[in-house]
């Protein structure tokens, strides 16, 4: 009887229309390849001929959908483009700036928990950017995980200081925090060496040796920068690294177009893990959520800075225009 069904079924599925009922069936009523040959009475392999055969007969055509498969072509392109491990787009077509920033913070909170493991030692920035990520990022427990403020601390009229910074993702990713207890700048020189010598604080500078990974965002070489908002820098520090090619600032820090640590009067009246310590660690996660920040990033990146990029459509497609 079995028999029977089997040739009335193959008797009913010859020829072409065999080919166009297996594409029905598999694209449009969702049945797998098996379902198909059980309910044809065909071999699974014969099935799989047939998919073939519509395909190369144009009987059917797959497309993408864009907006999801853009993002994704951006990150491979950048990956490609810039020696990257990995990359993050999200879409922020149409969005306003504040919501375009917000998207873009929400994406790399989502995917920071993928990129930290049970024994890192995670240095981090400071500024909005890494202390809204630390807001959203979802609450957990990574065991032996540290993270460090990179930075010291500094007068600022925002909520985002180095210290909050840290400590709230250290409270969220369920982390040991290690602050650094000492200002970010001195008015001397002499001052900050006299500090770094001091027994307790040598010690706090000496665990940021470990760092293996960073999270942060650069900041930008212009009058809004935070890095002069805060008072980090003054107007008139900023001009100087200016004039010598600051395009960009990263853990306080300027940084030329190539990504190399300008020298200048603020290096040594500065309080953190220097910046030729985070070239090449493990893993170097930049977000970047917005347009002005584009030449800092390529920065960041030429520098040795980065192994990981967060961003938005706009910026990823800014990034890969840039000669």
């Amino acid at each position: 009887m079995g028999g029977v069904t089997r040739r009335r079924n193959l008797a009913q599925v010859s020829g072409e229309n065999a080919v166009i009922q297996v594409a029905w069936m598999y694209f449009q009523d969702g049945r797998n390849q098996q379902e198909i040959a059980e309910a044809l009475g065909i071999s699974r392999a014969t099935v799989v001929n047939y998919l073939q055969e519509a395909r190369e007969k144009g009987l059917i055509r797959i497309t993408l959908a864009a907006p999801a498969f853009t993002t994704y072509r951006l990150a491979v392109e950048l990956t490609s483009r810039f020696g990257l491990r990995g990359a993050y787009v999200i879409p922020d077509e149409g969005a306003e700036a504040e919501e375009a920033f917000l998207r873009v913070v929400r994406g790399a909170a989502n995917w920071l928990p993928d990129l930290i493991q049970p024994g890192d030692r995670l240095g981090v920035a400071w500024g909005r950017t890494v202390y809204e990520l630390a807001e959203m990022v979802e609450a957990m427990q990574v065991d032996d995980l540290e993270v460090l403020q990179l930075v010291g601390s500094m007068a600022t009229p925002y909520g985002f200081t180095a210290e909050a910074c840290s400590t709230r993702l250290a409270q969220r990713l369920g982390a040991r925090c290690r602050n650094l207890h000492a200002p970010a700048i001195l008015s001397r020189a002499t001052l900050a060496a006299e500090l770094r010598d001091e027994p307790i604080l040598k010690a706090q500078l000496d665990r940021l040796e470990t760092v293996n990974k960073l999270l942060y965002s650069v900041g930008t070489a212009t009058s809004d920068s935070h890095i002069v908002l805060s008072g980090l820098a003054t107007r008139a520090d900023l001009d100087w690294y200016v004039e010598r090619g600051a395009v960009g600032v990263i853990c306080g820090r300027f940084i030329d177009a190539e990504g190399h640590q300008l020298p200048g009067p603020m290096e040594d009246r500065m309080i953190g893990l220097p910046l030729p310590r985070l070239v090449g660690l493990e893993m170097g996660i930049l977000v970047t959520p917005g347009l002005d920040k584009v030449t800092a990033t390529l920065a960041a990146i030429r520098g040795g800075y980065v192994t990981h990029l967060v961003t938005g459509t706009t910026v990823a497609e800014a990034l890969l225009a840039a000669p």
